[in-house]
């Protein structure tokens, strides 16, 4: 299935932060997996001022290279304005831009992220609609990720 292609304006997500690689995430040593559950244990969530909705954004930034490479990844919110950042979270912005839109089948939340990630990296360069940009990418968690069982979710990849 294709992504579609969106003109996504620019916004400010506050959240939690963590800097990892996909090399590392394949191992014990992985850090997403213990960055979500404290997101959820915390109720982080709801601590976090002027969300704009009740979507989970999973924001990767800050890339060294390419998919390779170190990044980081904030588990937040989209938020109307980030005057007011949380002890222990920081505030990231999304770049305005084009962005093609992967959206995941559904099931389990842990294996439709990683099977939307895995047909991301499969998708040749040029299929999105442009080259990758490897700045920011981001994923969204709306009411259709309430059920962790039942989970459809999208991901935003940053094109030129």
């Amino acid at each position: 299935m294709n992504p579609k292609i969106v003109q996504q304006e620019t916004f400010p997500v506050i959240g939690i932060a963590v800097r990892t690689n996909n090399a590392r995430e394949m191992t014990p040593e992985g850090v997403i997996g213990k960055q979500w559950a404290r997101f959820m244990q915390e109720g982080l969530l709801e601590k976090i001022p002027n969300r704009a909705d009740e979507n989970i954004v999973a924001l990767i930034t800050d890339y060294a290279s390419d998919k390779d490479g170190d990044y980081t990844q904030v588990i937040g919110a989209r938020v109307t304005k980030a005057d007011r950042v949380p002890a222990g979270m920081v505030v990231k912005q999304v770049p305005a831009g084009r962005y093609a839109v992967f959206t995941s089948e559904k099931g389990p939340v842990a294996q439709v992220v990683v099977g939307t990630w895995q047909r991301i990296w499969a998708t040749p360069k040029t299929a999105p609609g442009g080259n990758r940009t490897y700045k920011t990418d981001f994923e969204v968690y709306d009411q259709r990720a309430r059920d962790p069982q039942a989970t459809v979710m999208e991901v935003y990849v940053g094109i030129r």
